[in-house]
């Protein structure tokens, strides 16, 4: 597996699901209030169990609750656009590159990911599933054929509470990290609502502003249409100042100390709903 070599040394769960891949990308400076020159997006696995690739299984993944379990559908291998309809049968109404390039380099795909609506039968999928989309307006919705994308189950969600500057992570009803963040300006709210983990990428200097990992959601800034060069995509990310825990100073993505963050990447999949409350 390729690992950059200014990284510690992969976790287990690490080792098996994240793939560092070269290439540029400015999406989680666009709303976040810092410039980064590169950041590395990571392949982070989303299927309810990942094979380890001698038999076993990563023990992190498996399913722990049908109450919490999530949905989600990511670009099958071979399957260059995913197109999205108004219904199905209906009319395609949006289109998303499979796997998209970040900054057009060929050398950094990331596949597309979408959560589902509803629970499905992984066993027997439907022919058509119901997502939320990654685009303006937040909570967009719409219609994928089953026979484009890979479905897959998870137990995790995010739940963050900005009034109390907090960050709670659940593996079904169990919580795995509840830590302080540092929240966006009055001036670049982050909007509340439901998203989710789109991308988890390691930014260059893992001491810089971004920490050593940052997540891209799903929402976008309801304030800002573009910043730093980005289309004003919200994110969860690591920080070089701590001290700045409880208060109000980006311009509207989440940030975690980065021992939080590091724990976080070490044990989400793709596809994490991230329920926002103001």
């Amino acid at each position: 597996m390729l690992r950059s070599p200014t990284s510690p040394a992969p976790s287990p769960a690490r080792r098996l699901a994240l793939v560092l891949l070269a290439g540029l990308l400015a999406v989680v400076a666009v709303a976040c209030g810092d410039d980064e020159d590169a950041l590395t997006p990571i392949e982070r696995g989303t299927a309810s169990t990942i094979d380890l690739g001698d038999g076993s299984s990563d023990p992190q993944v498996e399913p722990a609750s049908l109450e919490y379990r999530s949905y989600v559908a990511t670009g099958r291998e071979g399957v260059t656009t995913i197109d999205v309809y108004d219904a199905p049968d209906g009319a395609v109404v949006n289109s998303f590159d499979n796997p998209r390039l970040i900054n057009d380099d060929p050398n950094a795909p990331v596949p597309a990911v979408f959560l589902l609506t509803e629970a499905v039968d992984l066993d027997d999928p439907p022919d058509w599933v119901e997502v939320y989309l990654p685009v303006r307006p937040n909570g967009s919705k719409g219609w994928l054929r089953s026979e484009d994308v890979e479905l897959s189950g998870h137990d995790y969600h995010l739940e963050v509470r900005l009034a109390d500057f907090n960050l709670k992570a659940f593996r079904g009803d169990e919580v795995v990290l509840d830590a302080p963040i540092a929240v966006a300006a009055d001036n670049t709210p982050t909007p509340g609502g439901l998203f989710y983990t789109i991308e988890l990428i390691a930014p260059p200097d893992p001491d810089g502003p971004y920490g050593p990992f940052a997540y891209g959601l799903s929402g976008f800034s309801e304030v800002l249409e573009s910043f730093n060069g980005g289309n004003g995509q919200l994110g969860i990310h690591g920080t070089n100042q701590p001290e700045l825990m409880g208060q109000k100073v980006s311009h509207g993505c989440i940030r975690l100390r980065n021992e939080d963050i590091t724990r976080l990447a070490d044990e989400l999949p793709l596809g994490v709903p991230v329920q926002v409350i103001a």
